[in-house]
């Protein structure tokens, strides 16, 4: 685990540097602004992005943990954006890749013991063909849209709940990161710890409602993860409440925890020609197998939401913040 290649994104007022994690220290990178540039760069050259990285650190050095703790001048950045133009950052995901998710989307909408849903004929087609044979094409996972680079929050920054939203509620999940270049080929830059970040209560109201409540903020973070492992990979998520901890849970990610192979999850979703746009950037959640919501939980204001994924990096944290409680109208003006 120690051998990966780990980067993260910082800015200090308007300038915006991109580095090599070297605990306890972070060496700034030469010659690039971003991990967006650093990667077409490699793909320019025809070089591995871990190769490149080492290749540009300085012997410029920074403190990591005054910079993790936000008691410094710079500040972390999500680790991966489109920094000219956030909406050609796609952010999505793919539902009932784990056994969790499954059981917990069946308790949310299931009306009889007896009755299948909708979502568990879903997961069970993932089961029988969501791993085909090499060079095959395999059942198509679920699939949702969380927005665009707008949406997408660095380590330290808040998840808001808006005041048209039933709640929020983590999603501790792992996050794929992708580049598409000129000739349109995806490239799978790395991987990131994510907190995906949905409204359940409005989900639970109807299983129909599951789009609109993935229309939320998301955190990724705080380091981006080149050449990680992915067969089975230990989560633990906590929520913190004035300090003191209130829920904890740890699962298993990664392809052998999940009924999707990375392979299937990634041609179903560079299937589509619109997402194949040179130059875009792709986030994609890949599931999670456990809630705090399904314990109960309800979150609150100032609550704090964590994640640690083991070798990814330090833990990513974000606080909740809640946008108020009365919803605005919002009024179309016509031009005709």
């Amino acid at each position: 685990m120690s051998s990966m290649t780990r980067l993260v994104q910082l800015t200090r007022a308007k300038v915006r540097r991109v580095a090599l994690v070297d605990e306890p220290h972070l060496r700034l990178l030469d010659g690039c602004c971003s991990t967006y540039e650093l990667a077409n760069s490699a793909i320019s050259a025809g070089v591995r992005l871990s190769d490149l990285s080492r290749q540009r650190a300085t012997g410029d050095r920074l403190e990591y943990n005054p910079i993790y703790r936000g008691q410094s001048e710079w500040s972390i950045l999500p680790p991966i954006d489109h920094p000219e133009e956030p909406s050609r950052c796609t952010i999505s995901g793919t539902g009932l890749t784990h056994m969790g998710s499954a059981r917990n989307r069946q308790s949310m909408h299931a009306s009889t013991e007896a009755e299948l849903t909708d979502s568990m004929k879903m997961f069970r087609w993932g089961l029988e063909g969501g791993r085909p044979a090499p060079g095959s094409i395999g059942s198509a996972p679920e699939w949702f849209y969380k927005g665009t680079g707008t949406s997408l929050r660095g380590h330290g920054e808040a998840l808001e709940v808006p005041a048209y939203a039933g709640d929020g509620g983590e999603e501790a999940e792992i996050a794929g990161i992708y580049l598409i270049a000129a000739d349109g080929q995806p490239h799978r830059v790395g991987m990131a710890a994510g907190n995906e970040f949905s409204d359940h209560v409005f989900e639970k109201t109807n299983y129909l409602n599951l789009a609109a409540s993935k229309l939320r903020t998301c955190a990724l973070g705080p380091e981006l993860i080149l050449d990680p492992g992915f067969e089975s990979v230990p989560v633990e998520v906590k929520i913190e409440r004035s300090g003191n901890l209130l829920w904890r849970k740890t699962f298993r990610s990664g392809e052998k925890e999940m009924c999707h192979s990375l392979v299937n999850i990634e041609h179903h979703h560079f299937k589509y020609e619109a997402h194949r746009r040179p130059g875009d950037v792709h986030v994609h959640f890949f599931g999670t197998d456990c809630l705090s919501f399904s314990d109960g939980i309800r979150m609150q204001d100032g609550d704090v939401m964590q994640v640690s994924i083991e070798g990814f990096g330090r833990p990513l944290r974000n606080p909740l913040r809640e946008a108020g409680t009365r919803p605005e109208l919002i009024r179309v003006k016509a031009l005709g």
